[in-house]
């Protein structure tokens, strides 16, 4: 009976055998085994001979009872059944999770077990001899596994995924795989054999059951509409099967942007507006295109495309905005065209292929812009005049004509004015009517060939309304000036000079621009003994000697008159005069003597230049002599060296005293009459290199003040002709009157005799109180 129960328990524990085998390993080594053949409806065993009887042990885990959980029956075969044999058991859990009764063999497990935190304990067992103590056979060894119950729900690895697609995917395109995984026996059961399921997402996502994978289920999915989605995945053991445990999972869905919405323009018109006066490059608005993309898929670009305004009117991309801002190409006019209208076309600066289907990824809008008034300043005929006037012009002739016009539907008249900062010397006069320019002094072109003046031109109603326009006038030359020597010429001729010799070389300047270039004609005035001109029919003459034997000593400066003259008309011809000087020359031609002026000359020598080579030999000379003065002054050896030196005028007396109890040592007079000191007694602060006679002071009042004396004593040394010539500092022990102690010192203390009487210190007031007591103490004791 009880094998028979042990057999069904088997068919339990393994029932994917078909014939049970029943294998028990022996303590030493020896495995014996219960085979049945099926025979009829009868089960013939056969079996080896075994010392110990058990069951299999399989134990549940997370058993819920209030007993101790029954594991199995051990039992020996040398127990005779006697209550001789005692069990006891060892190994893993002995004692505390599991416990065996000694007596009958009965195992049971003590706490509740989790088959996840250990799935198989391995025990041994031993039968002894309660009464003499030893082993009934030795200990054998065996393991109790613990049987799996699905206690475990799945978990994810992640509580929260995220993951990005591209929008507009196609179905079954990737998104992302999650993964859950289950404490309990894989091995064993459907415990933890996982199944896939959306709970939340669909039917815009799915996922593979087995793997986790998560892929999009539905097409054209558009992020323009809806760019986030949240799926809650669940994964469930029991092979999905009712009653297995579930955990779930959020995965955030990002639609990425791809260029699949075209740009489009919310109104097929703009209308904008500015005032005509507007500077070129202005903004007159913006206009935007909407695109429902992002990032680089959303940059557009502007341009006109058709339009009569685009000559005036363009369109530029603000980068940032992505927004068309209009400015003004062409300076605007109202009175000629009051509205400008353009085609403006935007695109899409990147495209994707993938998506032209989708397109045109452009769009076209109509913009208006229409032109307001302004009170514009005159407008000017040209942008500058330009007039030519001949300098011998008379004063009153009109010159030429500035025409300027109100641009504006008034058409207000207009009134001329010249700037005056740019005609400082009055030279023309505007008629503010008319606008005729004339001529009111005379010109010279040899003083300015071009005069540049500013017009003005106001509106009569509004004169703030103000236009300004430059105007040349251009002085043409007449032949008004006669030509002249072109440099100032230094000639000298040898006295052994012979006839016919050339002496000098001349050329004119004149300041007048004939056409075709100046020609000038030389000659002399009147027939010249002496010497003769040469024209060289290029602008230059040669001054050639008519004779010889010149004599300095007779004559030595000849002045030659030289008539030069122009060939336009009318001819101007002026008379020069070249100064020729004689001087004492060699053989060769080489002058050797001369005048001084003549000598440098000769050298090539100016006037200027001799000027300045004397200036710089008289600046040499100054340097020189400073230079010898300061050297001399600076051997000079000063008495006092000291940094603190500050030119004292030191009266030394040469007479020590002895101190306040010395009443005979010194005169006070002697300060106060300075009168009593030598009378060669120098100044020890300098060196005398001039010895002057002695300079007494004057001597002063018995009552003078300390203010009279000092400046007494400063009058005197600002007249002795003694001092140093620079600052000094007298000094002078003179104390002053006033002070109702009178002096103090005890210079004075000679001119009185005998004892002195301090009883009116205590007169004198608090300030001289310890003084008081000091002195009149010391009479008093010396009295007693």
């Amino acid at each position: 009976m009880i094998m028979n129960h042990f057999l069904w328990l088997l068919s339990l524990v393994f029932p994917h055998l078909s014939s049970p085998v029943i294998l028990l390993e022996r303590s030493d080594g020896n495995l014996f085994h219960l085979n049945h053949l099926m025979k009829g409806d009868k089960l013939v065993l056969h079996r080896s001979k075994r010392d110990w009887m058990w069951r299999q042990f399989f134990l549940s885990e997370e058993y819920m009872g209030s007993n101790y959980q029954y594991v199995g029956k051990l039992r020996s075969d040398k127990d005779r059944g006697d209550g001789t044999a005692r069990y006891i058991l060892s190994g893993e859990g002995a004692g505390t999770v599991f416990r065996i009764d000694e007596k009958s063999g009965d195992l049971h497990a003590t706490q509740r077990l989790d088959r996840e935190e250990k799935a198989s304990y391995t025990l041994q067992a031993q039968a002894f001899n309660k009464i003499t103590g030893l082993p009934l056979e030795p200990a054998t060894e065996f393991i109790v596994k613990i049987h799996d119950i699905n206690d475990n729900e799945p978990k994810f690895t992640k509580a929260v995924y995220t993951a990005s697609v591209p929008e507009m995917s196609d179905v079954g395109t990737f998104v992302i795989e999650v993964n859950a995984t289950d404490a309990d026996d894989a091995t064993y059961g459907n415990s933890a054999k996982l199944v896939y399921s959306i709970l939340q997402g669909q039917p815009y996502f799915s996922v593979e059951p087995e793997t986790g994978i998560v892929r999009i289920a539905l097409s054209n999915m558009d992020r323009e509409v809806r760019n986030e989605y949240q799926v809650v995945i669940q994964a469930k053991d029991m092979a999905g099967q009712m009653g297995g445990l579930s955990g779930t999972t959020m995965v955030n869905v990002t639609l990425t942007d791809v260029n699949d919405s075209p740009p489009r323009f919310a109104y097929s018109s703009y209308h904008l507006s500015t005032y005509e006066s507007a500077e070129i490059g202005s903004s007159v608005g913006r206009i935007k295109a909407n695109d429902g993309d992002e990032g680089e898929n959303a940059e557009m670009k502007y341009r006109i495309v058709d339009g009569d305004g685009k000559e005036y009117i363009d369109i530029i991309t603000d980068e940032i905005t992505q927004e068309g801002v209009i400015v003004v190409k062409k300076k605007l006019d109202y009175e000629s065209k009051r509205v400008y209208t353009v085609k403006v076309e935007v695109t899409n600066t990147h495209q994707d292929p993938n998506f032209a289907v989708l397109g045109p990824f452009l769009d076209t809008a109509i913009v208006k812009v229409t032109a307001k008034d302004v009170d514009e300043p005159p407008v000017f005929s040209r942008p500058q005049f330009v007039f030519e006037v001949n300098e011998d012009t008379p004063k009153g002739i009109a010159i030429g004509t500035i025409t300027a016009w109100d641009p504006d539907a008034t058409h207000y008249p207009i009134k001329y004015a010249i700037d005056e900062h740019t005609d400082p010397e009055r030279l023309y006069h505007i008629d503010p009517k008319n606008g005729s320019i004339t001529i009111i002094k005379s010109l010279d072109r040899e003083v300015s060939k071009w005069h540049n003046i500013s017009v003005l031109a106001s509106e009569m109603n509004n004169p703030h309304q103000r236009s300004r326009v430059p105007v040349l006038i251009k002085v043409l030359d007449v032949n008004d000036n006669a030509p002249e020597f072109a440099m100032i010429y230094e000639t000298f001729v040898c006295e052994n000079v012979r006839a016919g010799q050339h002496i000098q070389t001349i050329s004119a300047i004149d300041t007048d621009d004939p056409l075709v270039g100046h020609k000038f004609a030389f000659s002399l005035s009147s027939m010249n003994p002496n010497f003769t001109v040469f024209d060289n029919e290029d602008n230059t003459a040669r001054i050639l000697t008519r004779r010889s034997g010149f004599n300095r000593r007779e004559m030595s400066v000849y002045y030659l008159p030289v008539v030069i003259s122009d060939s336009d008309y009318p001819i101007q011809s002026s008379t020069s005069t070249l100064t020729i000087r004689v001087c004492s020359c060699d053989a060769t031609g080489n002058m050797r003597s001369c005048s001084v002026e003549a000598l440098l000359l000769s050298a090539g020598l100016s006037t200027g230049a001799l000027v300045a080579i004397l200036l710089c030999i008289l600046i040499l000379l100054m340097i020189v002599v400073l230079f010898s003065a300061l050297r001399k002054q600076r051997r000079k050896e000063p008495l006092i060296i000291s940094k603190e030196d500050v030119r004292d005028n030191v009266v030394s007396y040469n007479d020590e005293g002895g101190g306040e109890e010395d009443t005979q040592a010194f005169d006070i007079g002697t300060l106060r009459h300075p009168e009593v000191i030598e009378s060669n007694k120098l100044r020890r602060d300098i060196i005398p290199e001039m010895l002057f006679p002695y300079h007494r002071p004057s001597p002063m009042k018995e009552c003078a003040d300390v203010r009279d004396f000092i400046i007494s004593r400063l009058q005197e040394n600002d007249t002795d002709p003694s001092a140093p010539p620079y600052d000094s500092l007298a000094t002078y022990a003179y104390e002053g009157n006033g002070s109702i102690a009178e002096s103090l010192s005890s210079l004075e203390s000679s001119v009185t005799e005998g004892d002195h009487e301090y009883d009116y210190l205590s007169n004198w007031g608090p300030q001289f109180k310890k003084l008081a007591e000091m002195y009149i103490g010391k009479d008093t004791g010396v009295a007693n």
